[in-house]
């Protein structure tokens, strides 16, 4: 999973505090208790589209930094600690509705969803289909039950109570509402038309492509989705995203929905 990138131009403050990151305009608040980060672009897109990551912030950014040049605002909300359960998305759901309602962005962002970010922005899509624009999944985690602890535990239960006990970060209520494959509501985001974009390298050993993303690729168009596959000979987890970004911002253009 990313490695979480300490950011180096930028104070992380939950004040209202404007700082800098990566020469565009970043605040920092408080949303409904969570720490929340916007970060503006120098001249803002008509409709004021946005980029929601989901987890990760300022990890692997080439992506995020392509579409503020574009125009579009790019924001991050913190939920990490729930994984992508049944609390967690209906958090986001207020969270969108703050940025749609009382600030005036789209109400149909791109989720950006990188590893295990993927896991909640594709829950949150199938709650949610119709405040999303479309989807930009990279070496996304979507079968739970595909990690190396999960595997190594006599039972899923059992492996993701000992990922509890790994991870003080992660709440321990969320045991009790996170689906163990996001994919089991794979029909429901098709339904809804939702546009994906899958980038992953088909040597991941950490959240394995055979077991997450080559699942998505083959059963989205079945079921009546578009899909957009890169997929990286050779790569494993590491390096996120593409250098060439270009392929990701056309799609982001070509495929969001209005």
């Amino acid at each position: 999973m990313p490695n979480k990138q300490s950011d180096q131009t930028a104070e992380s403050r939950a004040d209202g505090g404007k700082t800098t990151w990566n020469s565009f305009c970043r605040q920092d608040f408080v949303v409904d208790g969570r720490a929340t980060i916007l970060v503006s672009p120098r001249a803002a897109a008509p409709g004021k589209p946005w980029v929601w990551r989901t987890e990760y912030f300022g990890a692997f950014p080439q992506a995020d930094l392509a579409m503020l040049e574009h125009g579009w605002h790019l924001a991050y909300y913190t939920v990490s600690e729930l994984w992508g359960g049944n609390r967690c998305v209906e958090i986001m759901g207020g969270f969108h509705d703050h940025m749609a309602s009382t600030r005036g962005f789209t109400a149909l962002p791109a989720l950006f969803g990188f590893s295990r970010g993927g896991f909640s922005a594709f829950n949150y899509t199938a709650r949610f289909p119709d405040k999303v624009g479309s989807l930009y999944l990279d070496a996304p985690l979507l079968d739970m039950k595909s990690l190396a602890g999960m595997k190594a535990a006599a039972t899923p239960t059992e492996g993701f109570k000992a990922m509890l006990k790994d991870r003080p970060s992660i709440d321990a209520e969320a045991f009790d509402d996170v689906p163990l494959n996001a994919l089991d509501q794979l029909e429901k985001v098709a339904a809804a038309k939702i546009p994906i974009l899958l980038v992953a390298g088909d040597a991941d050993e950490v959240v394995p492509y055979e077991e997450n993303g080559a699942v998505l690729a083959r059963r989205y168009p079945q079921c009546g989705g578009k899909i957009e596959v890169i997929l990286k000979p050779g790569c494993g987890h590491h390096p996120h995203s593409l250098e060439d970004t270009a392929p990701i911002v056309r799609f982001m253009l070509a495929s969001q929905r209005q």
